[in-house]
């Protein structure tokens, strides 16, 4: 007698936790040859809500953290990519069989192995080269440091839906910041395996929380909610328009690209020291020669 197999209930990961949305809506993820494959869930302003306060809660002990801690975090996340790449890769795939697709995916799972490593390497190095020793004409030291924002909102593009929703977060909690993310829209599959990684790794609970769902929905509630620092990612004119009012009105930093250029989050410029450095507040300090 066949037996029938037992599919995996997608669900996001928020708070170190795997949940569904508050509303219990969900909406269907199709595979590549456009049959079902999965209800992914549909995340409302509540989740969002509810991820903004398990970042904030995570925040202390995270920015707490040495910089090597937090490089040894991430690389181990590395490594457990590197060794599921092929279980990441059928994510990304959904099924497709051709060679080309399959290429790709690989591809784009090798070049997120490399972000988080490149990222790693910077956790312990940013600070002595963003700060600085600053020389004045009086008996004093005067010292600038980095200090992490806080919770940063990041919108990720839909594709390429893995590489560059890595390439948002890493920067941002290699310096000390949590995120709560929003993942492709198209493509949330891999986001779901990611927070699966996330949930085994040495990563606190909290630092990196993952939302599925519509972005009509919840980009207004990115745009206003007053404990997001920041945001980041990647928006088109309208959704640019929304974040950058409801920024000015609640005094958050934005750093966004445009979805209607084109992006190459494989060249050298997507992987960069300034990703980190604006993630980043910096506090000057006088203390007296001699004191």
């Amino acid at each position: 007698m066949s037996r029938l197999p037992i599919t995996k209930t997608p669900k996001v990961y928020v708070g170190g936790a795997f949940i569904r949305s508050e509303s219990a809506r969900v909406f269907p993820l199709a595979d590549a040859a456009g049959r079902f494959f999965a209800n992914i869930p549909q995340c409302t302003r509540k989740d969002l809500r509810n991820a903004v306060e398990a970042a904030a809660k995570a925040i202390p002990g995270w920015a707490r953290r040495t910089p090597y801690n937090r490089g040894q975090i991430l690389y181990r996340l590395g490594e457990m990519l590197e060794a599921r790449a092929a279980e990441m890769a059928d994510a990304l795939l959904l099924g497709a069989a051709s060679a080309r697709a399959r290429a790709a995916a690989q591809r784009e799972v090798a070049a997120t192995v490399d972000r988080l490593i490149y990222y790693a390497g910077w956790a312990d190095k940013y600070e002595q080269v963003l700060g600085n020793v600053n020389p004045v004409a009086a008996p004093y030291f005067n010292f600038t440091v980095t200090e992490p924002m806080g919770v940063i909102g990041l919108l990720a593009p839909a594709q390429p839906a893995l590489l560059g929703l890595v390439s948002l977060l890493a920067p941002a909690i290699v310096s000390g910041n949590t995120v709560v993310a929003l993942a492709s829209e198209t493509a949330p599959y891999p986001a779901v395996l990611l927070g699966e990684m996330l949930a085994t790794s040495d990563l606190p609970g909290g630092v990196v929380n993952l939302l599925t769902g519509f972005r009509k929905e919840l980009v207004p509630t990115f745009a206003t909610h007053t404990h997001l620092r920041a945001i980041g990612g990647v928006a088109n004119a309208d959704e640019r328009k929304t974040l950058r009012l409801g920024a000015a009105a609640s005094v958050k930093r934005t750093r966004l690209l445009k979805a209607e250029e084109r992006i190459d989050w494989y060249g050298p410029h997507a992987a960069s020291l300034e990703a980190i450095r604006e993630t980043l507040e910096f506090k000057t300090t006088w203390h007296p020669i001699g004191a």
